[in-house]
């Protein structure tokens, strides 16, 4: 099944046995596949997991970490099971611990009825919804303008050119993606006047119930991203409607990257919600994502494993792997922290932590 086969992103010794990983129960069957052939089982249940061996010395996440510490996104309530049975060894019928211990059975780590997630949907304004529904008409009304006047200049011996100036826009849009991704869910408050409840607030409900962004209408989940994607469009129109034809095919290469660059990143949250989709996905989609030309829902989800501090692009996921290897948000979060002193996730750790 697709919701719970498990990224290529296995961290193992040479011997092929698991590093890390906790030692609590799971309520999904793990079959571990080792370099040899061997095979382990953790109980209790029948569901098989293969563990992929593509990227063996990748530092990312084990599987066990993301089987304990990332939502089942087909029951989002499922982790209140696991987070019993990790603290009480075993439960009654009722979900209760049978040492008499005030278990988490009733308060989730995360989903739809998490205390946090609750709170933060609520602030969700009116206001916001109106600046969402103004720059997604502005946004799309400066597509049509441009992609009009795009093809109105295109020649058939620039399409090399076109080509490249797509791989560089989709590469670029992927890398903005993760840094504002990165900066949002690393650093920052709700509290923030403005941009802490308009523009932070979203991150932080995402990572408590990531499966929110699959409720949100066209306009919740896009109007931000088309936003970003505005200025681009009208300086864009601007060059087209005051440049000189010669002028025009001149910078040729440079305007069919902008936009399509702006294109993928009015489109990035659109692709982000399709890799927390399970059901329901047009052939076409799944076709982009199972040959990753779109973020892949199993790859997304190693963001999703607490505490969310890696794989933050979110276009189309190519520079996750190669960003993570180099140490990029790390060291980033390092030089910040010492010259700041302030924490990464310090924020996001608050609102995951509210469950009464």
């Amino acid at each position: 099944m697709d919701l719970i086969s498990l990224p290529p992103c296995s961290r193992r010794t040479d011997s092929g046995k698991m590093v890390g990983g906790g030692a609590a129960e799971h309520h999904h069957q793990l079959t571990i596949m080792t370099g040899n052939g061997a095979t382990g089982g953790l109980s209790p249940t029948s569901t098989t997991i293969k563990i992929s061996t593509t990227y063996l010395k990748t530092p990312v996440k084990t599987d066990q970490d993301i089987l304990e510490n990332s939502m089942l996104e087909d029951d989002p309530n499922s982790n209140t099971i696991l987070s019993t049975e990790a603290s009480c060894g075993a439960i009654d019928a009722n979900g209760k611990c049978l040492d008499g211990r005030d278990s988490l059975a009733k308060r989730p780590r995360w989903g739809p009825q998490h205390k946090g997630a609750q709170e933060l949907a609520k602030l969700y304004s009116s206001g916001k919804r109106t600046q969402e529904i103004i720059c997604i008409y502005i946004c799309i009304t400066l597509i049509v303008i441009n992609l009009f006047l795009i093809l109105k200049h295109f020649r058939l011996e620039r399409i090399s050119k076109v080509v490249v100036a797509a791989l560089f826009g989709i590469l670029t849009a992927d890398f903005g993606s993760g840094l504002v991704h990165w900066g949002a869910d690393t650093w920052g408050s709700v509290e923030l006047p403005i941009l802490g409840k308009n523009f932070l607030r979203p991150f932080r409900e995402h990572h408590i119930d990531p499966t929110s962004i699959t409720r949100h209408d066209f306009i919740e989940t896009n109007g931000d991203n088309f936003m970003v994607a505005v200025p681009i469009l009208a300086k864009l129109a601007w060059n087209f409607f005051t440049r000189s034809n010669s002028e025009i095919q001149q910078e040729y290469a440079l305007s069919a990257y902008l936009f399509l660059c702006s294109i993928f990143i009015a489109m990035t949250n659109q692709i982000h919600k399709w890799s927390h989709t399970y059901w329901g996905l047009p052939k076409w989609v799944l076709f982009l994502q199972n040959h990753h030309i779109i973020l892949p829902r199993r790859h997304h989800r190693i963001h999703h494993v607490a505490p969310h501090e890696t794989y933050f692009c979110i276009t189309t996921g190519w520079l996750n792997w190669p960003l993570e290897k180099i140490k990029f948000w790390s060291t980033l979060e390092a030089v910040i922290e010492v010259c700041t002193g302030h924490k990464p996730r310090a924020d996001d750790m608050k609102w995951a932590q509210k469950r009464t």
